[in-house]
């Protein structure tokens, strides 16, 4: 594929976590904008252009300050309230109608902070995939942020191709199974989502859920991928011994439930934001398994941002006409890349969430 995929603006995608955000002012670039987070002292986040418009100075950086709901540039003291309009300016009382600096519409849900680059007449916050697990009581989450230096795509492509497991993640969460397992794709063009599903009835146990779980032998694994372009990415994942079978009603007391959840934000061409949560509804109390899933999984992502900026440099010098290969296992990234593509081709219209 191209190394660099072009940005479907009119999108909402995520920011920073929610407990990122707060009265201390935050610095994120997201589609080559430049932006500054904080929260009102009511709490509400609050979103604008992380230039001031005097000289430019970044709203985000020190001694840049809050003073109640409005930021105060560190440079020349030009103020902002919460909607991008500036109401001082030092050395005069008159204020220039053009200073202002751009404000985005923002919602706080799941505890994930998510912006709308695009117009601000099209965003509908109906049209946000929910990811409900990162704060629902009975849920525990581990969560981290992993900067890479790759286009997003090759980590959309990376995402919904888990084959990679065995090879890339051998020794945490890779078996030979999950490369050997054909996959079913299931791809909803109209909704942007694509799905992927990978059912394994005897596989080998990673050590990820074999130290965590406490299970020994051989496991029945199961990984569901709904992709919900452009930003969000969810992998219910279901492991249980193997001959354990789900209640008639559909529970599964003797299966582990994990939701593993990425949400992937270009930061700027070949740059991206990697997202990574893995949520729980097992084990809940126990602190050494919270903490050896953040560790392990960590692991696991730092194997994939090496890798991918890999690639990426790879495709920076790749000779020109080199014609990409593609197997049955790229089948839901080959659909992601068209939605992700027609969105940018039809004018950018936001895509309609069924849910």
């Amino acid at each position: 594929m191209p190394h660099t995929t072009a940005f479907a603006r009119n999108q909402w995608y995520v920011a920073a976590y929610s407990h990122e955000v707060g009265r201390e002012l935050l610095g994120r670039t997201i589609l080559g904008e430049t932006l500054v987070l904080y929260r009102t002292e009511e709490g509400t986040p609050v979103v604008l252009h992380d230039r001031c418009v005097h000289r430019r100075y970044p709203l985000s950086e020190a001694p840049t300050r809050l003073d109640g709901d409005r930021i105060v540039c560190g440079y020349h003291g030009f103020t902002y309230d919460t909607t991008g309009t500036c109401v001082y300016v030092p050395g005069q009382k008159r204020v220039p109608r053009t200073a202002r600096v751009a404000s985005y519409p923002v919602v706080e849900q799941d505890s994930l902070i998510w912006v709308w680059i695009g117009d601000p007449a099209l965003a509908d916050p109906q049209g946000i995939p929910r990811a409900r697990h990162l704060d629902s009581p009975g849920w525990v989450t581990v969560r981290g942020m992993e900067p890479i230096d790759c286009d997003y795509g090759l980590l959309v492509d990376n995402l919904l191709d888990l084959s990679h497991e065995t090879y890339l993640h051998g020794g945490y969460i890779g078996t030979p199974e999950v490369a050997e397992t054909p996959i079913t794709t299931e791809v909803d063009e109209g909704a942007g989502i694509v799905r992927v599903s990978r059912h394994m009835d005897d596989a080998e146990c990673p050590p990820f859920y074999a130290k965590s779980t406490g299970i020994e032998g051989r496991i029945t694994r199961w990984q569901d991928i709904e992709y919900h372009a452009p930003c969000l990415y969810l992998l219910h994942s279901r492991i249980a011994p193997v001959g354990v079978l789900p209640e008639a009603d559909g529970s599964d007391p003797n299966g582990f439930h994990t939701e593993i959840t990425y949400a992937i934000t270009p930061s700027g061409d070949g740059k991206v934001y990697d997202f990574w949560a893995v949520s729980r509804d097992w084990a809940t109390d126990d602190a050494e398994v919270t903490e050896f899933l953040r560790g392990n999984n960590h692991t696991v992502v730092m194997q994939d941002v090496t890798a991918l900026n890999l690639l990426q440099q790879t495709l920076g010098s790749e000779r020109t006409g080199y014609q990409e290969l593609s197997i049955n296992i790229d089948t839901g990234g080959l659909a992601a890349r068209r939605i992700l593509a027609r969105l940018v081709e039809e004018g950018d219209k936001p895509v309609e969430k069924v849910l």
